[in-house]
């Protein structure tokens, strides 16, 4: 839709600082929304459930950002392997990010999380898995209004049409199916699913082996609508990595759910 939110003339005091003009871009807004609010979850969660401080909060979500940079940027590599490996640079200069990656990489910082801090692993997990919806969700939301992760064509009542020339959209000017909403309205019918789960929560872990069928059985579905064919494919024109990703998730996350399920009953 719109890339850029909003541009001004940079402030006398800063020039020769920084550049001319200053750009205020629609994916790094919404990124931001979605980390504020995700951290308003997590320090009162944390708290509340594991008596983790306001600091403590802090540094976790942190280090989920950092993490979840660089497995996103780790995961492009499988995109187009032989590109970015004769052009690491792009990884950088590239706006792009990988979900599956993020969240593997910021799921090994989480698992030592618990662990410094002797939580209970599967409880803390069904929290996290909270705060990644929250921050995927505006995420996915940035990805609309920057025109990536979008849509074949469409001449549905559902289609959007990207006009602004800065979109990442291609190609522009004809209507597309919005996976980008498509996925938003997903991880938020996700978040309500599970707040209401979670009231009469069966074991630890549920909640977060839930977001995981949930979300990646969705993500499959979804994949089949999209157009940006830089995200790759495992079997050409038709099973894509996010989709073998998800499936490899989808068969865990069920296998543990059972495990999970079996010990609660054991243990009554």
């Amino acid at each position: 839709m719109h890339p850029e939110l909003f541009k001004f003339n940079t402030p006398d005091f800063l020039t020769g600082l920084l550049p001319n003009e200053i750009v205020i871009y629609s994916y790094g807004a919404l990124i931001l929304i979605g980390v504020l609010a995700a951290f308003s979850y997590l320090k009162k969660y944390a708290y509340k459930d594991f008596g983790l401080s306001e600091d403590t909060s802090q540094s976790l979500l942190m280090g989920l950002i950092i993490m979840s940079v660089v497995g996103g940027k780790f995961f492009m590599i499988f995109e187009n392997p032989s590109y970015y490996l004769s052009n690491p640079q792009s990884l950088i200069s590239n706006s792009g990010f990988v979900f599956y990656g993020s969240l593997i990489f910021s799921m090994g910082f989480v698992i030592w999380f618990i662990k410094k801090h002797q939580l209970s692993t599967w409880k803390f997990l069904d929290l996290i898995g909270f705060v990644a919806i929250i921050v995927h969700f505006f995420g996915r939301l940035g990805c609309f209004m920057a025109g990536c992760c979008h849509g074949i064509e469409s001449h549905g009542p559902l289609a959007i049409t990207f006009t602004d020339p800065l979109s990442q959209a291609e190609p522009l000017g004809v209507p597309l199916h919005p996976t980008q909403l498509y996925s938003s309205f997903m991880l938020a019918s996700i978040f309500v699913i599970l707040t209401l789960i979670r009231k009469r929560q069966q074991f630890e872990g549920q909640l977060f082996l839930l977001y995981l069928i949930l979300y990646s059985t969705g993500r499959s579905i979804i994949e089949e609508f999209r157009g940006d064919e830089a995200r790759g494919f495992l079997l050409d024109g038709w099973y894509s990595n996010s989709q073998f990703i998800s499936t490899v998730i989808i068969t865990f996350a069920i296998i543990a759910y059972v495990v999970q399920y079996r010990k609660s009953k054991t243990n009554v």
